[in-house]
C-alpha cells in the first residue's frame, strides 16, 4: 500500500519538528508511505540507494555481512529513525549504495523520500551545513589517507631497519667465515707439505687420506654436544694428545670433539699412521675440519639470507598479483621474518598454533600482511616487549562447509579497558602517548579485512589475554570497497 504522509504527521517526527509549514508540504508531495510485512527485506546491503527511510511504526533492524555470516547492527521501534541513502548528497562522489540491509521485523510503516530528493533538501535548505558536512566528510578521509600515508612509511622504514639488521648477522657471519676459511686452506696447504717433507710413505699417505674422508663424514653427522659434555670430551682428548707431544693439544681438541671425533678415533688413527707422524696428520685433519665447519656456516647463513629476501619478496608480493588465492600462513610467517628484529627472543616467546588443513582463500596478501603487521607490532607494544606472542588460526565454525577462515594474534599483556574497546577502530583514536601513535593502525586495519575483503576484525580482551580475531570469508566478497 502506497499513500501520501501528511505534514502534521511528517512534524510530529524529530527529525522533521523544526521545519516550516512549506517544507513540511514539500515533504509531503515528494514522500510517501509504505507498508512492509513482518520479516521483509526494506532493502538490501549493496544495493544501489535510492530512496531514504524514515520509520512511522513498527520494528526495524540493521545488519551487515561479516564473514559470511548476518550480524546486527541496531535495532529500534522509535519513530523518527531513519536510514537509507542519506549521503546522497555527496552524489557521484561516493558509491551511492545501502551499506546495510534494514529488515521490517514487524508491520511497520515508512515515509519514504527518494535520492534525489534527499539531496534537494539537504542542498537547498541547509546549504551552510552541506558545506560543513562536505569538508568533515573528504577532509577526514585526506587528512586519514596523509596521516595513513605517513604510518605506512614509517611502519616501511621499521621494517627496513630490521631487516638491514638481520640481513647484516648473516652477511658478518659469511665475510668472517671466508677470511678464516683462507687461513685455514693456508694452514692446510702448508701441513701438507710438512708431511710431504717427511718422507710419509705412499701406504700410509693413503691411510691419512682414508682418515681425513672418515673425519669429514663424522663432521657432518656430529650431535650438537651440550657444554658440559663438550668440556669433559675436550679434557679427555687434550690429555691423550699431550701424552702424546702433539703440540698445541688444547686447540685442536675442541675441533676435533666438535667433529665427532673421540678417544678410540684417534687412537685407531694413532695405530694406522704410527707415532711418527701423528702430529701432523692430527693438525692436517683438523683444518681440513675447520674447513668444513666454515663452509658449513657460509652454507646457513647464505641460506638465511636467502629465507630473508624469500619472506621480504612474499612479505611485499611485488613479483605477484594484487589478488589472488592464498594460504594465509604464508603471509604470517613472511610477516614474523620481517618483523624478526623487533622480536627479542630471549623476552618474547612466540606460538604458532596453526590448522595447516584450512583451505585457500581469494585475498590481497600485499594488504593482509600490513593487517598482520599492525596486529603483531600492536602486541609488542602492548606487552612491553615482554610476554608470549600467540597466531592461531581455525576455521571461525568447524561444521560449516563455508564458514571464514579465522586468525587470532594474540598477547599476554594487561589488556584493552572494556570501556574503550568499541572505540579502538575508530581512525586517530590512540591509548598510546603523544607522539607514539596516529591512531590509524587498527583503522587501516579494520577496513583492509572488513571493506576490502568483506570479513570481519574484532576484539576480545582481559588482563593477560587479549585477542585481535580476524575473519576472511572464503568467497569472493560481492562489493569489495577500497582498503584505504
Amino acid at each position: 500500500m502506497t499513500d501520501r504522509v501528511s505534514p502534521d504527521e511528517l512534524k510530529q517526527l524529530f527529525l522533521f519538528e523544526a521545519l516550516s509549514p512549506e517544507q513540511l508540504t514539500w515533504l509531503a508531495e515528494h514522500g510517501a508511505r509504505e507498508e512492509r510485512e513482518a520479516n521483509s527485506v526494506v532493502y538490501g546491503e549493496g544495493d544501489p540507494a535510492t530512496c531514504f527511510f524514515v520509520l512511522l511504526s513498527g520494528t526495524i533492524k540493521l545488519s551487515r555481512t561479516v564473514g559470511g555470516a548476518r550480524v546486527e547492527i541496531s535495532r529500534t521501534d522509535k519513530p523518527g529513525a531513519y536510514a537509507g541513502s542519506y549521503m546522497a548528497y555527496l552524489g557521484d562522489r561516493v558509491p551511492q549504495r545501502y551499506l546495510q540491509t534494514m529488515t521490517a521485523l514487524t508491520p511497520s510503516t515508512f515515509y519514504v523520500l527518494p535520492a534525489e530528493d534527499f539531496a534537494t533538501v539537504v542542498s537547498t535548505w541547509f546549504p551552510m551545513t552541506v558545506h560543513l558536512l562536505e569538508g568533515l566528510y573528504f577532509g577526514g578521509q585526506a587528512n586519514q589517507a596523509t596521516v595513513g600515508s605517513r604510518e605506512r612509511l614509517q611502519a616501511l622504514g621499521s621494517l627496513t631497519a630490521g631487516l638491514t639488521h638481520e640481513l647484516n648477522n648473516p652477511a658478518a657471519a659469511t665475510a668472517r667465515a671466508a677470511s678464516l676459511l683462507r687461513e685455514r686452506v693456508a694452514k692446510s696447504r702448508h701441513k701438507l707439505a710438512a708431511l710431504a717433507r717427511g718422507d710419509i710413505p705412499r701406504e700410509r699417505l693413503a691411510v691419512l687420506v682414508d682418515l681425513q674422508e672418515d673425519a669429514v663424514e663424522r663432521c657432518a653427522k656430529a650431535k650438537e654436544l651440550s657444554p658440559v659434555e663438550a668440556n669433559d670430551r675436550e679434557d679427555e682428548l687434550g690429555d691423550w694428545l699431550e701424552e702424546r707431544d702433539v703440540p698445541m693439544a688444547w686447540d685442536l681438541a675442541p675441533t676435533l670433539v666438535a667433529a665427532g671425533i673421540d678417544i678410540d678415533w684417534v687412537e685407531d688413527a694413532e695405530e694406522r699412521l704410527g707415532g711418527k707422524h701423528l702430529d701432523s696428520a692430527l693438525h692436517w685433519i683438523g683444518y681440513t675440519l675447520e674447513t668444513e665447519q666454515l663452509m658449513m656456516e657460509i652454507s646457513q647463513a647464505s641460506g638465511r639470507i636467502s629465507e630473508l629476501v624469500t619472506a621480504a619478496k612474499q612479505y611485499s608480493q611485488l613479483d605477484r598479483a594484487p589478488h589472488q588465492w592464498i594460504d594465509v600462513h604464508e603471509g604470517i610467517d613472511s610477516t614474523l621474518v620481517m618483523l624478526s628484529g623487533k622480536i627479542n627472543k630471549k623476552e618474547i616467546s612466540v606460538v604458532k598454533e596453526y590448522d595447516r588443513t584450512l583451505p585457500q582463500i581469494p585475498a590481497y596478501p600485499g594488504e593482509l600482511n600490513q593487517v598482520w603487521t599492525n596486529l603483531i607490532v600492536n602486541a609488542i607494544s602492548a606487552m612491553g616487549g615482554k610476554g608470549t606472542l600467540t597466531i592461531r588460526t581455525s576455521l571461525r565454525r568447524p561444521e560449516d562447509p563455508d564458514s571464514p577462515v579465522q586468525v587470532e594474534v594474540c598477547d599476554t599483556g594487561p589488556g584493552v579497558p572494556e570501556e574503550i574497546q568499541e572505540r579502538i577502530f575508530e581512525p586517530f583514536f590512540t591509548t598510546k602517548p603523544v607522539g607514539e601513535g596516529t591512531g590509524l593502525g587498527l583503522d587501516i586495519s579494520w577496513r583492509i579485512v572488513v571493506n576490502r575483503h568483506g570479513g570481519d576484525l574484532s576484539v576480545q580482551s582481559v588482563p593477560g589475554d587479549t585477542r585481535f580475531i580476524v575473519c576472511l570469508p572464503r568467497n569472493e566478497p560481492q562489493h569489495p570497497g577500497p582498503a584505504r
